[in-house]
């Protein structure tokens, strides 16, 4: 039982520091969280090692490199080492059906195949030579993305919806976010490899966690575990519970109790995200306007001039075209010339 309470309140406080990070980080909050938080360890880290952990952090995540990439692949073979070592066996051995307990390695191929295209699929680099072509593709707000804005890093005409990223130091067309798993941008021409990305990585792991609970239900139920009875703290005979049971599964196989607890948590999480994901495609946003739709103002209105007592404008998005114009839009993006303004 103190197993099982203690693993359940580290659960719960990795689970509720994600939701905390990802409300602070829509309010804007984080940046002051995360100064705040380095002020106080600042007080008791010797300062070479402040030093080592800023050169640390500031190269995993402020420059392009392989790290995050090498872990995702060596957490992934990990993953499936185990699920091939013992769940595969032991699901055989229990008569499981071959094509169920194979789907999980189609899902890895097809996840590679996409992951190594959103990897290496130039996101929609802006350049010299097609600055004038992605100008015309998508209308000026003048909210959030007004005309004849200049990268100040760049020097080029910052086309609507676009961004320079810090980490690549070039401006990506229809920018959605820099994702340091796949060490690229997300961009307007990779963005359909990175959702099947996704789809493919949650449902793997969907998969996984579906056909390790049945492997473990299938043993409890074969074997009679629910109807025996063990002996409690007291001496006294006590009826097979479900705390027991699990706790009982995880000392008999520990590796998969414990994948099964990885893969749940990581079900659940890309689950959440991959549903954002999808409103942002069904909506036709991108991560980035996303999170600067709550602040971006407009003191007047671009139309018709209004007095400076009418107060700041909120954005809205003029992007979205209906649900099937929206995914169009992603899985097959219009080269810039097929857009032109008439």
């Amino acid at each position: 039982m103190d197993f099982l309470v203690l693993f359940l309140f580290y659960l719960a406080f990795i689970l509720i520091s994600v939701l905390v990070l990802c409300i602070c980080s829509k309010t804007h909050r984080l940046e002051g969280l995360v100064q705040g938080g380095a002020q106080i360890c600042s007080c008791v880290i010797p300062g070479c090692f402040q030093r080592a952990t800023k050169r640390l952090l500031r190269y995993l995540f402020h420059t392009r490199n392989h790290a995050f990439i090498i872990l995702y692949l060596v957490l992934q073979g990990l993953v499936y080492t185990e699920y091939t070592w013992e769940i595969f066996g032991y699901c055989q051995e229990l008569e499981f059906s071959l094509y169920y307990l194979l789907l999980p390695y189609l899902l890895l191929i097809i996840n590679l195949v996409f992951f190594i295209l959103t990897c290496l699929t130039n996101p929609g680099t802006i350049t010299k030579a097609n600055e004038l072509l992605f100008l015309q593709v998508y209308e000026f707000d003048e909210v959030m993305f007004p005309k004849n804005v200049r990268c100040s890093t760049c020097d080029l005409r910052k086309p609507a919806r676009s961004k320079h990223c810090s980490v690549c130091n070039w401006c990506v067309h229809r920018f959605d976010h820099h994702c340091v798993w796949v060490n690229n941008c997300i961009g307007a021409w990779n963005t359909r490899y990175f959702l099947i990305y996704l789809l493919t990585l949650t449902a793997s792991a969907a998969t996984m966690a579906i056909v390790s609970t049945a492997f473990l239900v299938r043993l409890v139920i074969v074997s009679d575990l629910y109807q025996d009875t063990y002996i409690d703290g007291l001496g006294h005979p006590q009826a097979m519970d479900i705390v027991f049971l699990i706790q009982y599964l995880f000392l008999t196989f520990p590796r998969i109790v414990f994948s099964l607890g990885f893969v749940l948590v990581l079900s659940f999480l890309l689950g959440g995200y991959l549903c954002f994901v999808l409103y942002l495609a069904a909506t036709n946003q991108t991560t980035n306007e996303w999170y600067r739709g709550d602040w971006a103002w407009c003191q007047r209105c671009p139309v018709v001039s209004r007095p400076p007592s009418a107060g700041p404008q909120v954005y809205r998005n003029i992007h979205s075209h209906g649900l099937w114009s929206n995914l169009q839009e992603i899985f097959l993006p219009a080269a810039p010339y097929e857009r032109k303004k008439k």
